[in-house]
Parts: structure tokens; C-alpha cells; sequence
């Protein structure tokens, strides 16, 4: 009977998936799918970051992409063992195919594949040095001409970008940015950082000050270099930054600080970019291959545009340049939004002693932050579930292997829980005007995040503040002009102001692509971010991933990096191994190459 154990039948069902690719009998690797079954490939067998949803999908790809990849050695990964429970198998697996090793994830459904991750994870001849292949350091023996890990470095800096090309050129040194340099630091792939400000952090340090990660620590690591067990579970925005600057410079990222990136264009013939800075006053020309936008979904401000804007005598400015609440105290703020950025900013204007009107136009998803990691967060990234022998990489796959086409009925059994569990917390809200929504579907947080990337707020005490009229609350309706010193909104309110805050979001990401590049090459590429749910801010068809990020897109050698701490650390490894494997001159054929739908 133990061959009937939940391990012999995954290892009997790899077997026979082993052995049915190995001859390219697709049909017969199909007959153990299911019919709504879901193929989630990082890279390994498409070039691409790629849902394949139902038994066609599935065909098509492995028609097109199996006599090139190879798969072989399917197997129970080393060390794990299989699980049943509520009529689902679940299994960690690993396999290899022509050029890479990979992971994975396995769900099986009465016998069948029900969804499958694959995941590349090295290449092969191409590994980062780790292990028993770490570097050695220390040069033992003696040489007159030796140099010291300090000068290597130091001459390293003064060539890279100056008399040595970087292969890659990085444009935006936060989180994101960083994440990735660091993976392709130990690829050996010559990457240039650009940030504009002057030291790594400072996108997090320039912000108003009571600003903290509203995720928890155990989601939020960097690669290779996980926070210490005593780092705070929400870490406040300058410790962030001082981690951040910490990391370039342990991690030997290559990053030019102050320094302004100008414009780009891309060379068809030559295959490579032209990319102008500005450092120390200097233009510099840099020729890379390859170009990533690393500027993130919070870099573009949505900036309205009111009547009477040019009017106002008082303060005015997006969220993204507010100073800080300690300019304001005694004066009246009226903020405009009602997601993230408008209820920490309103809280911390009440506090510092403003009169302070949020100007709510339309519904806002609302979930308690201890809600949140207890019943959202838990299982996955908290203490609780690293005391259960949870990984952060184990964590980021399990979520990954849920198909974005399904997801949402994974989440909804979630936000129900906590609609129960805070009803009276949103009772009170309520009473006090505030339009609350759980997603088109009631799928709650994450989902409007991947769809939308707005929409939500994660209380951490502001909602209380609104709920009991410390922060006053104008709901449904819109701006209608500004005067001299006030706020006219559309049901004719009139809001005397000191100060007007634009809490009003950020762009696509692709609006950097038009301004550095070109409108054409960013229409080329079309909108970034959203999966074509057809909810609200995400407008169909169905694309089944994130638009244009991480992955190939329209425009040859571009690429789009962003995201939370979590996306930049996970979805870093394979934009990595992407640009790694064209660095060497692999061949990427990529299957299911984004198509463009929507522009920025």
C-alpha cells in the first residue's frame, strides 16, 4: 500500500510525464491532466513568464517548446515528501531541462495534474558561486603584482560605464532595482545602477516621515541577505533606507548615485542601447545590451489637473513630495484620495495637529493590519509559519503556483473571514460615510494589488480616526475647482485649505519608457501591470499575467522591473537568469510573447 502513499503516486505520475516528453509523446503527457488544469511556467520551458490555462494551452506549448527544452529527470524534489489533504495532492518537485535545473510545484486532483509550477533556478554550466563553489577570498601564496578585494573593487567602479560597457543598465536604484543587481552581480553580469538620488535608500528616506512598511518583515527580504530575527515586523521608512544602502554596498552593486538618466534609443543593427546620464555634471554615453526600468509602480505621480489649480495660495502637492505633517499644525489640509498614501497622511496631520478633510472619491477596499498577516499572511510569511519550517522561497512559490485565473477564489474564503471577524469595525466606518468595497468579487487586498495596484488601504490606525470624525470625511464626490483658499467640490462643499494634498496614484509604468525613450517604443510595448481581469482600472481580455513585467516585451532588450519588496525579491531571479542566458548567447526562443492590448 505504501506505493498508493500520497509520494508513490506523485513518483509514479512523474514517471510516466518523465518518459511521455522524453519521446514527445505530448498526447500522452496530456492524459495526465486535467481537464482545467493550469501550467504556470517561470522561464523554464517558454522564455517567458507564462500561464498555460486548460488542456489546448498546454499542447500548444509543449508542441512548440518541447523538442528545444528537453525536460528530463522529473522527480520528487530532494528532501521533500508529498502531502494529501481535502482530496488535493501537493508535492515540491525539481527537473532538468536542455540548458537550466528547475523547481517546482505540483497539485494533483483525482489522479490527474490539476496545476503545475515550473520554475528555472540555474543554468547549467553557468551557476552562482555558492556552496562548496563559494569564492575562495583570500589569495594564498605570493605575488608582487597582487591586489587587495578593496583595489579590485575600486578599479572595478572607475571602469564600468567609463572605459568598460556594462551589459545591463538598471534605470532606478530602489528596492527593485537593487534586488536585480544583486542577482546578476552573481551571474557575472556587468550591471550598471542608475539612481537619481544621492544615496540608495533615499526614494524611501524623502518620504513623509511617518511613513513604515505596511508589510510584514518575513515578506519583505532581499535576496541572499534576509533580515535579522530581532528586525522589526513593519520596519519605518528610514530603517528601510539604511537597510537598502547597507545592501549596495555589501552586495558590490555598481551604482551611480546622482546621476540623472536623459533619454535612450535602441539600435536594431547593433542590438544595443545608447543611454545618456548625467553625473557630477558630466554626460556620459552608455552602450548596454540590455535595459531595465526599475522605477517602480510608485514613480510616475498622477498629478489631476483642477480648475483653479494655479489660483491656490496655500500649499499644494502630489503625495509623493509631501514633507511631512510638522509644517501644518493649526492649519487646515484637505487631501485628495483615500487609499494608502491619503489615510497615512491624514493620520499623520491629525496627530501633528491639523484640521484635516479626506476627500474620498470613490470606494476603497479596507482590511486591519493584524487581520491581514493573521488570516491573509499567516500561513505563508510570519513567525508562526517559519517556527513550521516555512521558507521565504518555499512561501513565494506556494503563491506563485496559485493561477492568477483562479486566485480569486482562494482569496475570497480569506476576506469573508475577516468581514466576519471586523464587521463592526466596518459598521462604523460605514456610519460614518466611508465607501468600502472588497474587489469586484469580494477577492479582497491582493487581488485589486495584481490588478490594479490601487484601491486599498491597510489600516494601521487611520480608519479609526475617520470612523470617529477626527479625520473628516467627504465621500462620492470629486473636485470641482480650487479657489484662492479653499476646495469646491462637485455637490458644491466648500473646503477651506492651507494645504492640498493629491493623493491621486501613480501611471503605468511604460509612461518612464515614453518619456526616456519614445511614445512609440512605449506604445509598442502597451500598458504595464493588470492581468485583463475586466474589474475596475484592469480592462480585459484576459492576459493570465502581469503585463509586461519581468518578462519579454514588444521592444527587444526592455524590460520592466517593480513591484512590492516581495515581487522585486522574488520575480528577480528570473528577469536574472533571463538576461543572463542572452549574455552568453543561448538561445531564448520566447513562446507567447506579450501582446499589446492597451497603451500606458
Amino acid at each position: 500500500m505504501l506505493d498508493k502513499a500520497p509520494n508513490g503516486k506523485v513518483s509514479e505520475l512523474l514517471a510516466t510525464l518523465d518518459q511521455a516528453l522524453a519521446a514527445g509523446e505530448v498526447e500522452a503527457a496530456l492524459e495526465l491532466f486535467q481537464t482545467d488544469c493550469y501550467w504556470r511556467d517561470l522561464v523554464a520551458f517558454t522564455w517567458n513568464i507564462k500561464t498555460m490555462e486548460g488542456k489546448d494551452a498546454v499542447r500548444a506549448m509543449l508542441e512548440a517548446r518541447l523538442a528545444d527544452t528537453k525536460p528530463s529527470h522529473w522527480r520528487i524534489a530532494e528532501g521533500e515528501a508529498s502531502s494529501e489533504a481535502d482530496g488535493i495532492i501537493e508535492s515540491w518537485i525539481q527537473f532538468e531541462t536542455a540548458v537550466a535545473r528547475g523547481f517546482g510545484h505540483l497539485r494533483l486532483k483525482q489522479g490527474r495534474i490539476w496545476t503545475l509550477l515550473t520554475t528555472m533556478v540555474e543554468l547549467k554550466g553557468f551557476e552562482e558561486p555558492q556552496g562548496f563553489d563559494r569564492p575562495m577570498g583570500a589569495k594564498h601564496g605570493a605575488d608582487r603584482n597582487r591586489k587587495t578585494w578593496k583595489e579590485e573593487r575600486e578599479q572595478e567602479a572607475a571602469e564600468l560605464g567609463i572605459s568598460r560597457q556594462p551589459y545591463c543598465v538598471i534605470v532606478g536604484g530602489g528596492q527593485g532595482g537593487i534586488a536585480l543587481a544583486a542577482r546578476l552581480r552573481q551571474l557575472k553580469v556587468p550591471t550598471l545602477v542608475i539612481e537619481k538620488n544621492q544615496r540608495p535608500g533615499d526614494s524611501w528616506r524623502k518620504r513623509y516621515k511617518s511613513l513604515c512598511l505596511h508589510d510584514p518583515v518575513w515578506y519583505d527580504h532581499l535576496p541572499y541577505l534576509p533580515f535579522p530575527a530581532n528586525w522589526p515586523v513593519f520596519s519605518p521608512k528610514d530603517k528601510i533606507g539604511d537597510w537598502l544602502e547597507m545592501y549596495t554596498k555589501v552586495m558590490e552593486l555598481n551604482y551611480w548615485s546622482s546621476t540623472t538618466c536623459k533619454k535612450a534609443k535602441y539600435d536594431e543593427a547593433a542590438g544595443e542601447w545608447t543611454v545618456v546620464v548625467e553625473r557630477d555634471g558630466q554626460e556620459i554615453v552608455l552602450k548596454p545590451k540590455q535595459l531595465v526600468l526599475a522605477t517602480g509602480m510608485s514613480a510616475k505621480p498622477n498629478m489631476p489637473k483642477f480648475e483653479g489649480m494655479e489660483l491656490f495660495k496655500g500649499d499644494q502637492h502630489h503625495s509623493s513630495q509631501h514633507p511631512g505633517p510638522d509644517a501644518y499644525k493649526g492649519k487646515t489640509a484637505v487631501v485628495i484620495g483615500s487609499n494608502n498614501s491619503a489615510h497615512d497622511i491624514c493620520a499623520a496631520l491629525w496627530e501633528a495637529g491639523a484640521d484635516v478633510t479626506m476627500v474620498q472619491r470613490s470606494s476603497t477596499h479596507i482590511v486591519k493590519s493584524d487581520s491581514l498577516m493573521e488570516i491573509g499572511l499567516g500561513p505563508l510569511y510570519s513567525e508562526q509559519a517559519v517556527r513550521n519550517g516555512m521558507t521565504t522561497e518555499k512561501a513565494d512559490l506556494i503563491f506563485a503556483s496559485l493561477p492568477y485565473k483562479i486566485l480569486h477564489e482562494f482569496q475570497i474564503p480569506i476576506y469573508n473571514a475577516i468581514r466576519e471577524r471586523d464587521a463592526d469595525f466596518y459598521k462604523r466606518l460605514e456610519a460614518a460615510g466611508f465607501m468600502l468595497d472588497f474587489g469586484d468579487d469580494g477577492s479582497g487586498l491582493f487581488m485589486k494589488y495584481l490588478r490594479r495596484g490601487s484601491g486599498y488601504y491597510i489600516d494601521v490606525g487611520a480608519s479609526e480616526l475617520v470612523a470617529n470624525g477626527s479625520i473628516k470625511l467627504k465621500s462620492g464626490v470629486d473636485v470641482k475647482r480650487l479657489t484662492e483658499h479653499s476646495v469646491i467640490l462637485t455637490d458644491g462643499t466648500e473646503l477651506p485649505a492651507d494645504l492640498v494634498v493629491y493623493a491621486t496614484g501613480y501611471g503605468s509604468m511604460n509612461g518612464w519608457a515614453a518619456e526616456l525613450i519614445s511614445k512609440e517604443v512605449a506604445d509598442k510595448v502597451g500598458k504595464c501591470w493588470g492581468l485583463g481581469s475586466n474589474t475596475r482600472k484592469d480592462p480585459g481580455p484576459w492576459e493570465g499575467e502581469q503585463r509586461n513585467m519581468w518578462k519579454p516585451t514588444q521592444q527587444p532588450g526592455l524590460w520592466f522591473h517593480g513591484g512590492n519588496l516581495h515581487q522585486s525579491r522574488h520575480y528577480s531571479q528570473f528577469l536574472s537568469l533571463q538576461l543572463k542566458s542572452r549574455m552568453e548567447g543561448l538561445a531564448t526562443p520566447v513562446y507567447g510573447l506579450q501582446e499589446v492590448h492597451h497603451l500606458g
